[in-house]
Formats: structure tokens, sequence, C-alpha cells
């Protein structure tokens, strides 16, 4: 199985890494978790921010790693992409955790153009 679709599984897993640490060492009521966001320190809260923001940016990750593979793009340079773009990703969350808006903003633009890339590589095989 290429290395691509192993991404995938990672970034499926991401927004369940980053909301974990959010929860984490915090009392909640899992009967209704979304109304604590409220009460986390505000390190917390940019981790469920970041949490969010993971699975908003998945859909368009794996339709671009599989369309891709499936329409005849290089594997290699799908799987070098792929591996960018959860590097980025988890950048991506670790500067959102730590306040840092401007790098943040442009790890999440360097995520976009790598999932246009991706997607696009197969018009240009």
């Amino acid at each position: 199985m290429p290395i691509a679709y192993w991404c995938v599984l990672i970034a499926a897993l991401l927004p369940i890494a980053l909301v974990s640490y959010a929860k984490l060492g915090v009392e909640s009521d899992n009967r209704y978790p979304r109304e604590d966001y409220d009460n986390l320190p505000p390190a917390k809260r940019r981790a469920y921010a970041a949490h969010q923001n993971a699975y908003e940016n998945f859909p368009f990750f794996a339709a671009a790693v599989i369309i891709a593979m499936t329409q005849g793009a290089a594997p290699a340079t799908v799987n070098m992409l792929a591996m960018a773009y959860i590097a980025i990703r988890i950048v991506h969350g670790l500067l959102y955790i730590n306040n840092v808006p401007t790098l943040r903003s442009g790890a999440f633009l360097v995520g976009l153009l790598i999932n246009i890339a991706i997607f696009v590589l197969p018009a240009f095989k």
C-alpha cells in the first residue's frame, strides 16, 4: 500500500490526537463534551480549535490523494507530498496550540498548496 494512503490514516487520526491533548487533565462531562469548551484554558481551547481545523482539512487531503493515486500520478511524488502535508499539519497544530498565529496561517497555506499540488498531479502525467 502506498505511503500516501498511510498518510491519509494519520491525517484522519490527527484530530483525535489534538482533542485528546485539549481534554487531557481537564475535568469534563462526556455527556455534553462541547459545552466544556468555554471552561478550557487558552492553550487547550486552541488545541480544540486545531482539532476542528484538522477535521475540516481532512476531506480535501483524502480526496486529493485518492484522486492522484487512481488517476495515474507518480506514486513517489504523491507519497512525498503526502508526507510533507502530514508534517506541515503537525506543525500547524503545534503553532495553533502555542499561539503563533502568523506562522500558523503560513503553515495552513503551505498545507493547502500541497493539497492542490497532489490534486492536480494527474493533469501533468
